[in-house]
C-alpha cells in the first residue's frame, strides 16, 4: 500500500513532521510511505491559478492508496496554512474524494490536537473534498516538546504502542473499504 503523509504545518520546525517521520521509520512497516510538505503553497485565492506546488500535491494524494495528515492545533483549530491548502485542493483537483484518511497530531499543549483534528474532520468531509476520514482511536500527542528524544523517537513506550494500534486499525478500515467496494461489482 502506498501512503502519503502530509505535514499539516508550514513551520520550519514541526513536531508534526517529527511525528510523521517517526511513524514512517518506526510504526509503518511493509508499506511505501512518502512525506509531503505544505510549505511554499500560497494562500488560496479563488479564480486564480493554483501553481505547480498545489498540483504536485494533488497528484501525490491521487496516487496514494491512503493519506495520513499530521495536524497541529492553533487557537483550538487547524492551522490556516493547512485550511488554505485544502481549499486549493477542493477547488482545482478533488484528490481526496473517497480517499481513506487518518488524522494524527502533535502539540506542545497537554490536550494534544483534539480540537484541531475535530475541525479538520469537518473540513475533509465537505463536498469539495469528500475524504473518507477514519474514526476510531484518535492519536493526539500532547506535550510534544518533551515527548521526543534527540533522535526523533517518541520516548513513552505506551504511546508508541497506542500509535501502532491506531495505525493497525486504520489499515483494517482500509481493508473493509476495499471489501465493500468488491461487493458492489
Amino acid at each position: 500500500m502506498k501512503i502519503l503523509g502530509i505535514v499539516g504545518s508550514n513551520a520550519r520546525h514541526s513536531y508534526n513532521r517529527l511525528l510523521l517521520e517517526f511513524m514512517k521509520n518506526k510504526v509503518i512497516s511493509g508499506h511505501e510511505v512518502e512525506l509531503a510538505e505544505i510549505r511554499g503553497i500560497p494562500l488560496f485565492k479563488e479564480k486564480q491559478t493554483p501553481g505547480p506546488a498545489v498540483m504536485e500535491l494533488a497528484e501525490k494524494i491521487a496516487a496514494a492508496d491512503a493519506v495520513i495528515i499530521a495536524c497541529p492545533e492553533y487557537n483550538h483549530s487547524l492551522p490556516a496554512a493547512l485550511k488554505s491548502v485544502l481549499e486549493w485542493l477542493s477547488y482545482v483537483a478533488h484528490p481526496f474524494a473517497n480517499k481513506p484518511v487518518m488524522l494524527v497530531g502533535a502539540s506542545t499543549q497537554p490536550t494534544g490536537t483534539s480540537r484541531g483534528q475535530t475541525h479538520l474532520q469537518t473540513v475533509l468531509s465537505s463536498p469539495g473534498l469528500h475524504a473518507l476520514v477514519w474514526h476510531g482511536n484518535e492519536f493526539f500527542l500532547g506535550n510534544a516538546a518533551t515527548a521526543f528524544d534527540d533522535q526523533g523517537n517518541i520516548k513513552n513506550p505506551a504511546t508508541v504502542k497506542f500509535l501502532g494500534q491506531c495505525f493497525d486499525q486504520f489499515t483494517d478500515f482500509i481493508g473493509r473499504l476495499g471489501q465493500a467496494g468488491k461487493g458492489n461489482d
